[in-house]
């Protein structure tokens, strides 16, 4: 043993471990497959391991919508990265998960009964983050009502793009007033007043620094989310072709349509436009 290796500390009789600290014993024991299948293992971890970074991205973009509200945008502008460089991470998960073949996942589909991933409530917590408000999926999580109190919440929340638009506001553009006390729980549509905000602060980004910042690094969230959407899609057919989904959605037909969002329209709308 070399003399580094001695001061490696060995006797944690009354120290807390690596194991302890990320409490491993909870994490690793909590893929219980309902089948005796060898790949269901691989369906569970790939879901729970990408729960796990959507945890991560719904702090992330709770503390940025609080940081732009109250002007902090360099602090935003972190989490949003943070947010984007996650979001490889997911996609690169559909990888592992394509290697799945049909005839694997047919022999423990009848398993999951109808619990789908349509149902998982961090990625609606996440859609309603960025603006994409759907109240009629509440009606899922009505057997956890401290669950669904946290939803209504979200849903009534303003998302990342309501305080990007109100920054804009308070940034000195003109705004159309009624966007500043709309309804939240509502899906944001476009306005005329915003488009025109966005394409001065195209026009002079050195006078608009921060706001051109702010507008790049939601075009990479939703890149990078239409992305993710496209591979989940892909691998869905690729596994199931155009079955139902488990939970009774229209599985790929339904992948396919919500590919169709746009989440920031303005943003879009002026690359063409500039």
């Amino acid at each position: 043993m070399s003399d580094l290796d001695k001061e490696i500390h060995t006797d944690f009789s009354k120290d807390m471990t690596y194991g302890d600290y990320l409490q491993l014993e909870s994490l690793l024991t909590s893929q219980k497959r309902l089948s005796g299948h060898h790949d269901e293992m691989l369906f569970i971890i790939i879901h729970q391991v990408s729960e796990l970074w959507m945890k991560l991205i719904i702090h992330e973009l709770e503390a940025a919508i609080k940081a732009i509200e109250k002007g902090e945008m360099q602090a935003a502008f972190k989490m949003l990265a943070r947010v984007s460089k996650i979001q490889t991470q997911i996609i690169q998960a559909w990888d592992v998960l394509s290697t799945l073949t049909p005839a694997e996942y047919m022999e423990f589909r009848d398993k999951l009964g109808r619990a789908s991933g349509f149902q998982s409530y961090q990625y609606r917590l996440i859609e309603f983050a960025l603006g994409f408000k759907s109240r009629h999926i509440l009606k899922i999580y009505e057997k956890e009502p401290e669950l669904k109190m946290r939803i209504e919440e979200a849903l009534q929340a303003p998302s990342l793009y309501d305080v990007s638009i109100h920054a804009l506001a308070k940034a000195g553009f003109s705004i159309n007033p009624e966007l500043m006390k709309r309804d939240f729980s509502k899906t944001y549509g476009g306005d005329k007043t915003v488009a025109n905000a966005w394409m001065e602060v195209y026009k002079d980004t050195d006078k608009y620094w921060d706001l051109y910042q702010l507008a790049e690094k939601l075009v990479d969230i939703e890149d990078w989310l239409q992305q993710w959407r496209f591979r989940h899609m892909k691998t869905v057919e690729r596994i199931i072709g155009f079955k139902r989904g488990t939970g009774g959605s229209s599985g790929v037909h339904y992948l396919k349509r919500v590919l169709e969002h746009r989440f920031f329209p303005e943003l879009w709308d002026l690359r063409t436009s500039l």
